[in-house]
């Protein structure tokens, strides 16, 4: 008897909460290239809502500013992508994680690596992706390679949501 008023009290939190209209964000649920499209959207979506002087701002010295952090995306995306085949921008210079600064500069560079990310994954055969790579001092697939690079974007995307929302920027997304 008691399990069944458990069960009964659990059916009935269930049913009376409303249920939400809320639509699911693209490209969820969708493999790999949906989830892409979700992430990137999120990164360009949270660098146009950060204010221009907030792109200089850092939780403390030593640490990554939030251009930083977006031009880190930028140069592993385009490093990591180098791996399986496509070279380096030439106008990507060393050290642009540094020196790329401008709300301006650091969303075309962000566009520009997502969008390379996008169309060279999506041109890939499923040989390509099981051919093997060396990085670093390890053998991979291409498909190793581009997992590890949608890891870093969502790892750093939560990064930048902390810092936008520790300088008062609230995600987009999270408004709705």
């Amino acid at each position: 008897m008691k399990t069944f008023k458990i069960q009964a009290a659990c059916l009935w939190i269930v049913l009376s909460v409303p249920v939400s209209a809320q639509k699911m964000p693209e490209g969820i649920w969708e493999g790999y290239d949906g989830e892409w499209s979700h992430v990137s959207q999120q990164l360009v979506v949270l660098a146009e809502a950060t204010p221009p002087e907030r792109f200089a701002w850092r939780p403390a010295p030593g640490v990554r500013s939030t251009s930083e952090v977006y031009m880190h995306i930028v140069m592993a995306n385009f490093y990591l992508l180098s791996v399986t085949g496509p070279k380096m921008p030439a106008d990507l210079k060393e050290g642009a994680d540094k020196t790329v600064t401008s709300k301006t500069e650091v969303i075309a560079w962000l566009k520009r690596s997502l969008e390379a990310v996008k169309e060279a994954h999506r041109a890939e055969s499923p040989e390509d992706l099981r051919r093997k790579v060396h990085i670093m001092d390890r053998d991979a697939t291409v498909d190793g390679i581009y997992l590890r690079i949608i890891i870093h974007a969502n790892e750093h995307m939560g990064q930048l949501i902390a810092y936008a929302r520790m300088t008062g920027v609230v995600p987009p997304w999270s408004k709705e």
